[in-house]
């Protein structure tokens, strides 16, 4: 007999395409930004790891500088949250590949270059805006295409790009102090070195998971059958009670009515 979806199991070798390219369209915002960091010189940021005596980095800077710059713009400031959308989420999962960097590992360079970002994230911003991008996620930019003369009064004037750049930098510094402010926040909540959802260890492994899956169905059915026994038990049909009718006053039940006075009293 063939199988029908009743049939269906997960299966990873189903699921997931052999790249995360296949389920990611080809005009998609991260691949712009890819290609734009790629432009970037990182020397400072390399120059740093090779004065370091630990050897190299956990994660490729310019990996790092595409994550960052793409999470902080799509709305994702925690570096937890930046590391489940390298677990779960496709467009961050083509940045990463199996490269995924924990959420400690997102921090610390956040941390360590975090003045050089700065002026990484507004170059690619002005790059993105002068290449004819309206917004780059929720950041909004002043774009103007580049022309095949590219002067400056067929571009963008000097202090009207002076004024946008400015404006991209404030924007920047407020969205890593806002990253650093939410880092800050978790670490209380969870603690330094907790992801923050983590499953209980009884449920992180499939086989005592199965165990205390099948043990909440039993208590469910079990409450299903308390409570349609408890339904049966009540009585059915009961009339109901006689409405009370507000009592007659009692001039109205002798018919009398009050006298009306006269103009004289």
């Amino acid at each position: 007999m063939s199988k029908t979806y009743r049939d269906w199991t997960p299966c990873q070798a189903h699921l997931f395409p052999p790249s995360p390219q296949d389920w990611l369209p080809e005009g998609d915002l991260v691949y712009f930004l890819l290609d734009t960091v790629a432009t970037l010189d990182l020397t400072p940021i390399f120059a740093h790891y090779e004065r370091e005596l630990r050897g190299q980095p956990p994660s490729h800077p310019r990996m790092m500088v595409a994550l960052l710059l793409y999470c902080y713009a799509t709305n994702t400031r925690s570096s937890r949250r930046i590391m489940r959308r390298c677990q779960v989420d496709v467009a961050c999962r083509v940045i990463v590949g199996e490269d995924v960097p924990d959420f400690r590992t997102v921090g610390d360079f956040r941390k360590t270059h975090l003045a050089r970002l700065e002026a990484l994230f507004v170059e690619v911003l002005k790059l993105c805006a002068l290449a004819g991008l309206a917004r780059v996620g929720t950041i909004a930019l002043d774009g103007t295409k580049v022309k095949a003369s590219a002067s400056r009064h067929k571009a963008m004037s000097y202090d009207r790009m002076k004024t946008e750049a400015d404006r991209l930098r404030k924007e920047i510094a407020e969205m890593l102090a806002e990253a650093q402010a939410v880092d800050c926040a978790e670490d209380l909540r969870h603690g330094p070195d907790r992801h923050g959802d983590e499953l209980p260890d009884e449920l992180a492994r499939r086989q005592s998971r199965l165990a205390k899956i099948q043990e909440a169905r039993r208590l469910l059915e079990e409450r299903a059958r308390i409570e349609a026994a408890e339904e049966a038990a009540r009585p059915r049909g009961n009339p109901r009670p006689p409405s009370r009718r507000p009592r007659p006053s009692p001039a109205r039940r002798t018919g009398s009515t009050s006298p009306t006075p006269s103009r004289g009293s």
